[in-house]
């Protein structure tokens, strides 16, 4: 698995592939426990439906690439993470024809 992710995504060594899965998480975590906090700033709980649960994940998406650079930079990763977050926001963008 370590060997299918160091050549997709073009890494030196397994212990890299590590670092960055690493990143990942704690990226993940840190999103997981901000969702409460800023779901508070914007409602309460009893009055949360399904609209500010949606707004809070499109709210949340350029938030959790700034957390990630963050901790790619942490962990020594920041030009892959750069590079990942480049890739990542290019293919939002639209094709022109």
């Amino acid at each position: 698995m370590f060997e299918k992710l160091k050549n997709r995504w073009e890494l030196k060594s397994g212990w890299q592939v590590f670092i960055v899965l690493i990143v990942f998480a704690c990226t993940g975590f840190t999103v997981m426990f901000l969702k409460e906090p800023i779901l508070s700033l914007i409602a309460a709980k009893e009055e949360r439906n399904w609209i500010f649960t949606t707004i809070y994940y499109i709210l949340i998406l350029p938030v959790y690439f700034i957390i990630l650079l963050f901790y790619g930079f942490i962990f020594g990763q920041s030009k892959f993470f750069l590079g990942f977050v480049k890739k990542t926001f290019s293919r939002f963008k639209r094709k022109n024809k």
